[in-house]
């Protein structure tokens, strides 16, 4: 198959390598054109959970490059998605399914609007703990769990084989028939630890092991599970803190993509994960104050980091 992943920073890389080494055509596009040259002239090293392994993929910084893709991968942060998918139009064939993957609320949306609407399924990652160590070499310290659904209704046939695709490429793939658990179970652990672990400059592991700290990021995972149950969205879990503390210590020495974006000085998710929950709380009628802090509070830090 031949399969492009738009946006190869730490987790699409991990994708684009994992997918290569089972023998699929893959074509890794991203801006970053350090990463993009050392990808050609070196291959993909993707080191952790899944082994060390060098893989050769095509790279390009330029979409328009790629022919038409049977899998359209999104995988940049939840603020690019827009801009990816514009540029991944000349990818999207007659018969490609398109697959955004992000942290936080509305990226399958914003890619149904631009790609055609019968073409995007949804998919989400979690427990992957990945970053970039250099151009052309990723770490991750996880290998956790892909959670993949129609955007609307249940699992369908093409569900199921691109499940299977995943899977032969070692990825652990869970098919859900309602989308909204999908999202919501993963943005619980993502409030839960993306923006206190950006203020106080830690590894989840370390926020976990503060009293004070997980006390925050418990009270932060509560409200986006309350959010989501007065949402009529059902949760498989009961014990909030028991469920976020059991994701966040297989990848105890991670840093997670918010804390990463603010220590190299660049925009970061927190609009689409702790903010997304205090909105989506406005609406059915719950306080979110926890959530509104730390987004204020790692705004304030990215504001500080973008500045001259």
């Amino acid at each position: 198959m031949r399969i492009a992943v738009v946006g190869t920073g730490a987790m699409g890389s991990v994708y684009a390598g994992l997918l290569a080494s089972a023998g699929h055509e893959l074509w890794a596009v991203d801006r970053w054109q350090e990463h993009v040259d050392a990808i050609r002239e070196r291959g993909l090293r993707i080191e952790g959970a899944s082994g060390d392994r060098v893989v050769r993929v095509h790279a390009t910084a330029d979409a328009a490059e790629v022919p038409q893709a049977e899998l359209v991968v999104i995988a940049t942060k939840a603020m690019d998605v827009e801009a990816a998918c514009e540029s991944a139009r000349v990818l999207v064939g007659p018969e490609t399914l398109v697959l955004p993957i992000q942290n936080g609320l509305g990226s399958a949306d914003i890619a149904a609007a631009i790609l055609g609407q019968e073409r995007v399924v949804v998919g989400v990652a979690g427990g992957f703990g990945a970053s970039i160590i250099e151009p052309g070499h990723v770490h991750h310290h996880g290998l956790e769990l892909v959670r993949l659904g129609e955007r609307k209704g249940p699992a369908t046939t093409r569900i199921e084989t691109l499940a299977q695709i995943w899977r032969a490429a070692g990825f652990t793939v869970q098919i859900y028939d309602d989308v909204d658990q999908l999202i919501w179970e993963k943005l619980v652990c993502n409030a839960s630890f993306s923006g206190p672990c950006g203020v106080l400059g830690r590894t989840i592991g370390e926020v976990i092991a503060d009293p004070h700290a997980w006390g925050v990021a418990r009270q932060c995972a509560q409200e986006a599970a309350d959010v989501a149950r007065a949402s009529s969205v059902s949760l498989d879990f009961e014990d909030v803190g028991s469920y976020v503390r059991e994701f966040g210590m297989k990848i105890a020495g991670a840093r997670p993509s918010v804390l990463l974006d603010l220590m190299a000085g660049r925009r970061c998710e927190i609009e689409f994960i702790n903010g997304a929950v205090a909105r989506a709380g406005r609406q059915v009628g719950v306080a979110t104050p926890f959530n509104e802090t730390i987004t204020a509070l790692v705004k304030s830090i990215e504001a500080r980091a973008l500045t001259p």
